[in-house]
């Protein structure tokens, strides 16, 4: 259809002295070889990821993602760029994978969105988040929960732009076997259809079912994450 499209992606680590202001001032300076591109006008996709590995509570990344968040719109500012015209790709304010308070799905959605209320300007016309290596089903209740919880406070879209929150149960499935291809198939559709059904916060627990029987299939990755996925699920639904 024409459209163009210009990405910008930044991984930024929580750990002992990190991030520095340093780092995270130097990449979102990142954006002005990305400022020369867009004389070409192409759609600009910002994605400043801060990962979950490490040990960090949920407060320390909600910290860290609202100062990345403003430094980088104070440089897309400064380079005059249309904010109306792109598309964050950020991730979802989360704790540690090896922290040991893991907070429920209404925490994450809280702490997610009262972060970005306070860091992207209302202009933004959409977010879509990473998944950043969550398990596919928390991954989904989140995003669900953003948008059931906040959708009259929210001046941009929620959307998600996961990868392996989406592929990965269908290649646990798939295992490069012929035979497990149908169900490795119908395992893609019903993450896409989950996650359809939670940008407009109608990811109900028919879904959740669903996914369970999704899981029977999964191989170690789902085994490994799936009793913290259900305790945190089962919190949310209580």
């Amino acid at each position: 259809m024409g459209a163009r499209f210009a990405k910008w992606r930044a991984v930024i680590a929580i750990g002992k002295g990190l991030p520095s202001w340093g780092c995270i001032e130097a990449n979102a300076h990142g954006w002005l070889a990305m400022r020369r591109c867009a004389r070409k006008r192409p759609c600009p996709v910002v994605e400043p990821e801060v990962i979950m590995d490490g040990e960090h509570a949920l407060e320390e990344c909600s910290e860290v993602t609202g100062e990345v968040l403003r430094t980088v719109f104070s440089e897309l500012f400064a380079q005059r760029v249309v904010l109306e015209g792109m598309v964050l790709k950020p991730n979802m304010v989360l704790p540690g994978m090896t922290c040991t308070v893991q907070p429920t799905v209404e925490e994450v959605a809280d702490a997610t969105v009262n972060c970005f209320l306070g860091s992207v300007p209302a202009a933004v016309p959409a977010i879509a988040f990473l998944s950043g290596g969550q398990p596919a089903e928390l991954a989904t209740a989140r995003l669900n929960a953003m948008n059931l919880r906040f959708r009259s406070r929210m001046p941009w879209a929620l959307a998600f732009s996961f990868a392996r929150a989406i592929q990965r149960p269908a290649l646990e499935i798939w295992q490069g076997h012929e035979a497990n291809v149908v169900p490795a198939q119908q395992a893609l559709c019903h993450r896409a259809r989950c996650n359809q059904a939670a940008r407009r916060g109608e990811y109900s627990k028919r879904w959740r079912r669903n996914d369970g029987k999704q899981a029977q299939h999964g191989g170690q990755w789902q085994r490994q994450w799936g009793a913290r996925s259900r305790s945190l699920l089962e919190a949310d639904a209580s």
